[in-house]
Formats: structure tokens, C-alpha cells, sequence
């Protein structure tokens, strides 16, 4: 007698593998996801507010399913990105301070949204590794920077001066994590 599903591979027999696919199993089986975590795949957001709130316990990103990590590390960059958005908004509108607030926040979530990926505490460390020091070390004095010339400077020129100076040295960083990106980019304006 023939076995179920669609893909069988035992036909002839009465055994069915464990690795056979049935026709009312989810797609997305192979991920070890429930209907609820699939359709809200944000559960390491829930878990790491929570622990922040001191909630709960550590979390350990690596524990969560790579499709909600990368579900998590999407709704970050997104999250991020209007806020640094809206941000520009503010300032074309005269709102210097609202705008470093909305434009540094949205670069910390989305610097946040990386560390679903690969693990937060796992980032940190990576962030502070020799190829990457200096550029870590220019990006977060530039967040501090854009505060200081948004609250205590209150010059607008000087805000921008210290976003362009964050964007590069994010670039940057984040270059050092594909290999010869940097060199390339060198070569690219005659550096190299």
C-alpha cells in the first residue's frame, strides 16, 4: 500500500521515514516555527524589552530561530530608518534637537537590529576587535557629538558636520565585515 504525502519516497513500503513531507504540514516546518512565532516572528524584540525591564531572564539570541533573528534584524533596520527619517523631516522644519534625538535613536536601533543576527553580546565584541576599534570609537564620540552640537552648541552646521562624520564611520565599520571592502574603497577614490 502506497504511503501518504505528496513526496514519498517509501511507496512500496509499509514504513514511512522521518524525514517525510505530509500534505498538512507547514512549508515552514524545517524553521521549528509555530503558527503564533511565524505570524508575530518578533519574539526576540518581546524578550529583549523584557529583559531590560529586568522581566526576564538573559536572553540568548542564538537560542532563537534564525527566521525570526532575521525577521527581528528587518523590522530594527525599518524601525530605524523612519525614525532617522523623520528626523530629517524635523530638522527642514527648524527642530534641532528633535532632530538629533529621532536621528541617533534611529541609528542605535538599527546598530541594535544587527545584533539579532549575530548576537548582541557577540557584537560588542566584534565591534571593539583591532580592524574595527577606531571606527567604533569615531561612530559613538560622533552620537555623542551630534548631541552636544544639537543641546549645548545649538548650531546646526556642526549637527550636520557630526551626522556625516556618523554615517562614514558606520560605513566604514561596516565595510571591515566584508573582505577587501575596504581596500576596494580605497582603490575606488584614489587612496589605495
Amino acid at each position: 500500500m502506497p504511503g501518504k504525502g505528496w513526496f514519498n519516497l517509501e511507496a512500496g513500503t509499509s514504513v514511512v521515514p522521518e524525514t517525510q513531507f505530509f500534505e498538512g504540514d507547514s512549508a515552514f516546518k524545517f524553521l521549528g516555527l509555530s503558527k503564533t512565532t511565524r505570524l508575530y516572528g518578533f519574539f526576540a524584540w518581546y524578550e529583549l524589552f523584557s529583559h531590560l525591564a529586568g522581566i526576564s531572564a538573559v536572553v540568548d539570541v542564538e537560542l532563537v530561530p534564525l527566521y525570526t533573528r532575521v525577521l527581528d534584524f528587518l523590522f530594527s533596520l525599518a524601525i530605524g530608518f523612519l525614525l532617522s527619517l523623520l528626523g530629517a523631516i524635523v530638522l527642514f522644519l527648524g527642530q534641532l534637537g528633535s532632530f538629533a534625538v529621532l536621528y541617533v535613536f534611529g541609528t542605535v536601533i538599527s546598530l541594535i537590529g544587527t545584533g539579532f543576527i549575530i548576537g548582541f553580546f557577540r557584537q560588542l565584541k566584534l565591534m571593539f576587535k583591532p580592524i574595527r576599534v577606531v571606527a567604533t570609537i569615531v561612530f559613538l564620540a560622533s552620537i555623542g557629538l551630534v548631541f552636544v552640537a544639537a543641546f549645548v552648541l545649538k548650531s546646526d552646521i556642526l549637527c550636520i558636520i557630526f551626522v556625516i562624520i556618523e554615517y562614514l564611520a558606520y560605513t566604514w565599520y561596516t565595510l571591515s565585515y566584508i573582505p577587501y571592502a575596504r581596500s576596494a574603497v580605497l582603490k575606488v577614490f584614489g587612496m589605495a
